[in-house]
């Protein structure tokens, strides 16, 4: 039986944690009523959400969102940042000596995608992809030993996650800190170093793998009947702006701040307005996501108890999570997101993924066992044509993730050029399961705190260099991240 986290409460741990969630806001935290295929039970209150917005521009000043030193290469932060991983590693340079299916070759703007890579070819632009980004050598080999240096850079993960980093920083005035979603991620009890995210070192956090239940904690009809007295609202917010009606505190504001300082809050209004747009249902995207923040709604038609455990049902599953995530941070809940499918070693059986190129339904292909491929990247062979399908399958979701937030617009470009979205995995390639040049993949513009469209050589770079500029990106204060980090990767940052 898939053991299930209780869930939390707005403004307490992150969804995702196995602790017993505190109150917050005097609002009691009501059980979820079951969902039915394609329910729309359960709506957010735009009453409470405006005026949640409402405070939000202040509050952000206040905890530092524009007052704080930051880093000279944030000066307009990134609004997000989501996290995908994806579980056993690539086809990397084989035994034998052939080169890598994944990495790129050329260097800086003039270089050319990995075969496995190719469902990225339309974001290529608009990505950064890496060579030699080591995250050294204890434990190479492993995958558990890979699957906790992950995110946290630290052996034996020994340190807190960089997305539970974030989510307590730069993230720390969302409604929601961190959200954490899984998708076959806590199948037979799985934890411990199956999970990625570390909210201390040395203890991970148990994802919520079931979209219902996600969308059920976030969207819930319990949003507007907490302690305050909503009497004081308008009867119908969208006839009223939320901004324009606190411009005489932020002229307040705006005249203590010097012309930078000024600017970055001309930054954060248009974001709020854009967010406000969404929330009164006037702002959507396309893609199949609907984006009306005041009645917001995902479709779970064909999730049931049963399909959550079937591996026919995965990419369904992770179509809900996926379209999830991209909702909540549409709609101003969160900044930061990870996504894990399934966990290392996965006994996954991908061989059940009806339309794709490796469905094959008379066979039984599970992703660890086609990992083992052999020592040559042989067509030929049954494991490693399997590979190879099963690891372009992987980016072609993620592209899809992407696709989502590019479809929703953002001031004048989308959600995207707004967002970090990072592709991982626990090791380099499957067969031989060593942690050094990582296959990872960074696309979005981060508000312009990223350079685009480029290979980065990372002549060995530990990957805790890599978390550092990112959470720069994203406004934090950091100059080191794990064991072995030396400051922000070099060609990563705008």
């Amino acid at each position: 039986m898939t053991r299930r986290p209780p869930l939390p409460s707005p403004g307490g741990p992150p969804i995702g944690t196995a602790r017993t969630p505190a109150l917050a806001r005097g609002r009691s935290l009501r059980p979820p009523q079951p969902l039915g295929p394609g329910s729309r039970a359960w709506t957010l209150d735009r009453r409470a959400f405006l005026r949640g917005l409402g405070g939000s521009a202040l509050g952000l000043a206040a905890a530092g969102g524009l007052l704080a030193p930051r880093s000279a290469h944030a000066l307009v932060p990134a609004r997000r940042i989501l996290f995908f991983y994806f579980p056993d590693g690539v086809a990397g340079a084989s035994d034998s000596g052939e080169a890598s299916a994944w990495h790129c070759t050329g260097a800086g703007s003039g270089f050319n995608l990995g075969p496995l890579l190719s469902p990225l070819e339309r974001y290529k632009s608009r990505g950064l992809f890496f060579n030699n980004l080591s995250m050294g050598g204890t434990d190479a080999g492993s995958h558990p030993g890979g699957a906790k240096k992950l995110l946290t850079a630290a052996d034996y993960g020994n340190n807190e996650s960089i997305d539970q980093y974030l989510s307590r920083t730069v993230g720390a005035s969302s409604p929601w800190r961190h959200l954490y979603l899984g998708v076959h991620a806590t199948l037979s009890g799985a934890s411990g170093d199956k999970h990625i995210a570390y909210p201390t070192a040395g203890s991970s956090m148990t994802p919520e793998d079931d979209p219902r239940r996600a969308f059920a904690s976030l969207f819930g009809s319990g949003g507007g009947s907490g302690s305050g007295d909503l009497g004081e609202s308008p009867a119908d917010p969208t006839e009223v702006s939320v901004i324009d009606g606190m411009l005489d505190d932020m002229n307040q504001l705006r005249a203590q701040l010097g012309s930078l300082e000024q600017a970055k809050l001309d930054v954060h209004l248009a974001a709020l307005r854009e967010l406000e747009l969404r929330i009164k249902g006037t702002s959507s995207g396309g893609g199949g996501l609907d984006v009306d923040c005041g009645a917001p709604s995902l479709d779970l038609s064909g999730i049931s108890d049963a399909s959550l455990s079937d591996p026919g049902h995965f990419p369904r599953v992770l179509t809900a999570q996926s379209q999830l995530a991209v909702l909540a941070m549409a709609c101003g809940l969160t900044k930061v997101a990870t996504i894990q499918n399934s966990v290392h070693t996965s006994e996954l059986i991908m061989s059940r993924f009806e339309g794709s190129e490796m469905y094959d339904p008379s066979y039984d292909m599970r992703s660890h066992q086609a990992s083992h491929y052999g020592s040559r990247h042989d067509e030929s062979a049954r494991e490693y044509r399997a590979f190879a399908q099963q690891r372009r399958w992987w980016v072609s979701q993620f592209a899809a993730t992407l696709d989502l937030l590019d479809a929703i617009p953002e001031e004048s470009g989308t959600m995207l050029d707004h967002t970090i979205a990072v592709l991982c995995t626990e090791v380099c390639d499957g067969n031989n399961h060593l942690h050094d040049n990582m296959p990872f993949v960074v696309i979005g513009g981060g508000a312009g705190a990223l350079r685009q469209g480029r290979l980065v050589d990372a002549r060995g770079a530990r990957h805790g260099d890599l978390w550092v500029a990112l959470g720069q990106a994203m406004g934090a204060d950091l100059t080191r991240f794990g064991d072995a980090s030396s400051g922000p990767l070099g060609d990563v940052l705008a």
